[in-house]
């Protein structure tokens, strides 16, 4: 049976040839997907790479799309959704939108309320095959929709469902944003070894190496995150006077302030990019 023909906006970007590439790992017909650009060059290179098929016009691959995935910056969508909305109104595919902070209403006023949407939020670490995607559909989208747009998101990672559209600034909060979180950890470890002594390069492969080491652990594990981290202390020991001193400086609480705020902005941007 022939499958579904994908047509990603911005196809040539690194989130979407994120997604395009787990896809074609996973089995996907290089010519059921479509990707489009701006820049010629650059989407030769990507066809050259991939095998998919590529244009610069917006309009005509929206009008072969059963699936069609929007991945360009919030701040262009509107404009994008306008200039393909006559042949999404008459084809109706199922739109998958990849941008933070727009809501499932200014979709339905660019492109019409009758087209089925689901708000994809992936995350970096898509472009290794190891994203977390968190995915919103409202009523309209159907069990076969919904099969889709999961089958695009653990191509590359896993996908956790959200109930209310408003849980897609959770997901924003944990991990649309959370690698950032980690790289500001990791990269405060390796400045504080180098400011100590170690070698700059001697710390970074071994920070990078500790911080995919645990969170390997914690995946295979059948124990929680804080029984590991009990695991690793003994008592009076190097790790436990480590962890009072990162609890007497409240980062369980800055953890979630910064959390709680990256949510508010992300609610912010929706009602900002809601017009």
């Amino acid at each position: 049976m022939e499958r579904e023909k994908l047509v990603f906006i911005g196809g040539a970007g690194n989130m979407a040839g994120a997604v395009i590439g787990g896809l074609l790992t996973s089995g996907y017909p290089s010519e059921q997907i479509l990707a489009t650009g701006r820049n010629n060059d650059k989407l030769a290179k990507f066809k050259a790479r991939t095998g998919v098929e590529v244009t610069t016009d917006n309009a005509a691959a929206a009008s072969e799309a059963d699936v069609l995935v929007l991945s360009v910056k919030p701040q262009m969508m509107k404009d994008l959704c306008t200039s393909i909305a006559s042949p999404v109104r008459e084809r109706k595919p199922l739109v998958i939108t990849l941008a933070a902070g727009i809501p499932l209403a200014a979709y339905r006023r660019w492109l019409g309320s009758g087209v089925p949407i689901v708000r994809a939020m992936p995350n970096t670490p898509a472009q290794v095959g190891a994203g977390a995607t968190g995915l919103f559909a409202p009523d309209g989208v159907s069990a076969a929709q919904r099969q889709i747009a999961e089958e695009m998101a653990t191509a590359v990672g896993i996908a956790v469902w959200v109930e209310r559209e408003s849980g897609i600034d959770q997901v924003i909060a944990v991990s649309g944003s959370g690698p950032a979180y980690f790289f500001q950890f990791m990269e405060s470890m390796i400045d504080a070894a180098a400011k100590a002594g170690m070698r700059r390069e001697d710390a970074e492969r071994l920070t990078l190496q500790t911080a995919l080491g645990a969170a390997k652990l914690a995946l295979s594990s059948d124990v929680d995150v804080a029984q590991l981290k009990r695991n690793v202390m003994s008592p009076n020991g190097t790790t436990e006077r480590a962890i009072q001193r990162f609890l007497s400086g409240g980062l369980p609480q800055l953890v979630e302030e910064a959390m709680r705020d990256c949510a508010t902005r992300a609610a912010e941007m929706a009602r900002e990019l809601d017009t």
